[in-house]
């Protein structure tokens, strides 16, 4: 699996190595921490090898399934490497699909919202070809993805390779960085060390969080699956950013203002995934609510907080 120190990825490993799988995991550790696999060090189930999936490398041994996650996530981590993050999605995707031709494994792609771009058709199907700005800031990340797709379905095609493209929607839950960028973690930070909660545009933009452990499921059911086309994966609650500040607030107790600041180029109006798809082929639904999901989010990022908070005092 590439990207398992990354947040998705290391909760992955957990969900595999849990139920008997052998998993060796690849990551550079640009975006990722191999903190965020500390609770698998010494299990013979599990191994980390620090790598770079653009360049050459071998896996050892039989594979029955390669799972490409790589790549920076959020717009601080893909804005600040932009080559590499369209490297991992071209280059990094044709090495792991090379690798699953070669051990004759599944393969399955992370691949994200972020392929319907600015979207003018709500809530987003699978059918929907999207509305990208191929040359905006954003295109590094949005295009790496695309491009990581249409890779993925000509192996499938041509070799005929057993692929599986999971279309992941904003997703949140322990292990995501303190400075991520991206609304949980930065709303929550702030929340919590009672920082103005800052919010993009007039923030009546909206989203649809999915907590990790039901994107986890979702991402095994679909690696065992024969559903060749892209998969939605995310939760279809739809709240916009204004009101989703004012339940951090109300979670955290915080008395902290909200501050509006100028709408990022491109950014999503609306994005909510039409799950439809998933609900027939992989019988999967969330079942995690949001506000459930939010309490165990915040219960890491207190002690994040307060561990960051004691290393600076000492």
């Amino acid at each position: 699996m590439s990207g398992a120190a990354g947040f998705i990825g290391s909760h992955l490993c957990d969900r595999l190595v849990e139920a008997g799988h052998r998993v060796t995991g690849l990551d550079n550790l640009i975006t990722g921490s191999a903190d965020n696999l500390r609770q698998l060090e010494g299990q013979a189930g599990f191994q980390l090898q620090e790598l770079d999936v653009t360049k050459p490398f071998t896996v050892e041994g039989p594979v029955d399934y390669v799972m490409h996650l790589a790549s920076p996530a959020s717009p601080r981590d893909y804005l600040r490497y932009p080559v590499e993050t369209l490297e991992v999605g071209s280059i990094g995707t044709q090495h792991m699909l090379e690798l699953a031709r070669e051990k004759q494994a599944r393969f399955l792609l992370t691949s994200t919202s972020e392929c319907y771009g600015d979207p003018l058709v709500h809530p987003q199907t699978e059918t929907y070809w999207g509305n990208v700005n191929p040359v905006g800031p954003r295109s590094c990340y949005d295009e790496s993805k695309r491009f990581a797709e249409a890779l993925t379905m000509a192996y499938h095609r041509h070799y005929q390779l057993r692929t599986n493209i999971s279309r992941i929607f904003n997703t949140y839950g322990p292990r995501m960085q303190l400075h991520d960028g991206r609304v949980v973690p930065a709303l929550l930070e702030q929340a919590l060390t009672g920082q103005p909660l800052t919010l993009f545009g007039d923030g009546s933009q909206t989203r649809s969080f999915c907590y990790v452990d039901d994107m986890v499921e979702g991402l095994w059911r679909l690696a065992q699956s024969e559903e060749r086309y892209p998969v939605n994966l995310g939760n279809p609650e739809e709240l916009s950013i204004l009101a989703f500040a004012e339940r951090i607030r109300k979670l955290t107790e915080s008395d902290s203002p909200i501050e509006f600041q100028p709408l990022p180029e491109d950014d999503p109006k609306v994005r909510q995934p039409d799950i439809r798809k998933a609900q027939s082929v992989l019988g999967w639904s969330p079942n995690v609510g949001l506000e459930e999901g939010l309490q165990r989010t915040l219960a890491y990022f207190r002690n994040k907080v307060e561990a960051r908070t004691a290393e600076r005092q000492a």
